[in-house]
């Protein structure tokens, strides 16, 4: 049911409920879900674009027996209580990676999961949006207008919060509905290995070299560039920790990249670029000029890599001239996983990481068996019901890969 055949979703079914935004009104709610029935949908909405970081300015709960409930975690930044008080229920959760950081950095860790869009995945459904399958299995379809709004905003409007107590309204059937699904499919298992994988991965791990993710960084060429890639960005990142505004807010990507482009020599030349005439760039002229110069300034041993550190192949691109039994070995892996992704229903990065195949196929075991297959898919975060799908598919491939081609 979809389309002209779902009914919008529109209203809450117990009305709107009341933003718990003080402690006494918080055991309130602590109290009614410890006592609720079954699972606990849980959502979160963030500020990303707006604010620094991603830190959750508004949680949603539904439990049967509870209703629903909006914390607002500004005033209430402690919420370890309610988390404790659900320590042994499922939550039910759309895009769980996306939201367990925010939520663990206000006290709420879950022991057991559903994750919904990742049961769709599992399901080879075509969208796996929280929209979309709540249009094409539930037949309602939710307003999802308010999904990039600056929810740092207070006091939040009305109908940004109907969107939030909305988001949560169906989840636990939608949870139900899936469920049965995965079961008829027979990847319920599956399902649970993958929900405790995300579970166990570890949050708020720092990356290495964010800089490197500018917008635009394939254009720098040379280390000296980088280098002002690399010092711009941090200064700009210094300066949005403490204005607490996202760091494309203080600086555009855009400018980074030309600045390191131009290379301008003094603050002049700099403030004549198209990019910082702004007033608020003019203001801030001597930090992104001295950043400049600071990359300038640095000794050649100090300048970053071209490239990022990576204990990985090189790119598959390159194999062939390299190490070209390896780009037989991966040609005929990839096939022989594509056929069991599509014969399963899967997405081909569901059923294996591409990272774990590559690096499968530039080194493998030796000698090569699917028990071997296995325990390096294994050693890479591969689940069990991975293993048993592809271990052997892959060791023939790497063993026959002429007749795999």
């Amino acid at each position: 049911m979809t389309g002209e055949d779902s009914t919008p979703l529109l209203e809450p079914r117990d009305g709107l409920p009341e933003v718990v935004v003080d402690h006494a009104t918080l055991r309130t709610t602590i109290d009614a879900f410890a006592g609720g029935d079954g699972p606990v949908a849980v959502d979160a909405e963030r500020a990303s674009g707006y604010r620094y970081g991603h830190r959750a300015y508004l949680i949603q709960l539904r439990r049967k027996g509870a209703g629903t409930a909006l914390i607002d975690p500004i005033p209430l930044p402690d919420l370890s209580e309610l988390g404790a008080a659900l320590a042994d229920t499922e939550w039910v959760l759309h895009a769980a990676s996306q939201d367990l950081p925010c939520l663990d950095e206000v006290g709420m860790r879950p022991a057991r999961l559903f994750d919904t869009e990742l049961a769709g995945r599992l399901l080879g459904l075509p969208r796996v949006g929280l929209g979309a399958l709540v249009d094409s299995i539930l037949g309602y379809t939710l307003e999802k207008g308010h999904s990039a709004a600056d929810w740092s905003t207070r006091p939040l409007p009305e109908d940004w919060l109907r969107y939030a107590a909305l988001d949560v309204e169906l989840l636990i059937e939608l949870r139900d509905a899936l469920e049965e699904q995965l079961r008829a499919a027979g990847k319920l298992d599956w399902a649970h290995e993958e929900f405790a994988a995300v579970l166990a991965a570890p949050l708020n791990e720092p990356r290495a070299d964010p800089w490197r993710r500018t917008s635009g960084l394939h254009r720098v060429r040379d280390r000296r560039r980088l280098a002002v890639v690399r010092q711009l960005w941090q200064a700009r990142d210094q300066l949005a920790q403490q204005r607490d505004l996202s760091p494309g807010r203080v600086l555009p990507d855009a400018a980074i990249i030309e600045a390191a482009m131009t290379m301008p020599t003094s603050a002049e030349a700099m403030a004549a670029m198209p990019v910082y005439r702004g007033r608020s760039q003019r203001r801030e002229l001597s930090r992104w000029f001295g950043a400049v110069a600071e990359a300038r300034a640095l000794p050649e041993t100090q300048l970053p890599p071209q490239t990022a550190p990576y204990d990985g192949p090189p790119p598959p691109r390159a194999w062939a001239s390299r190490q070209p039994d390896a780009a037989v070995r991966l040609a005929a892996a990839r096939a022989r996983v594509a056929e069991l992704a599509e014969q399963h229903e899967l997405p081909v990065e569901n059923l294996l990481t591409p990272d774990t195949l590559r690096r499968a196929a530039w080194a493998p075991p030796d000698p090569i068996t699917p028990e071997t297959v296995g325990e390096l898919f294994r050693s890479r975060g591969a689940r069990e019901w991975q293993i048993e799908l592809t271990a052997a598919a892959v060791a023939e491939a790497f063993t026959q890969p002429v007749e795999a081609k």
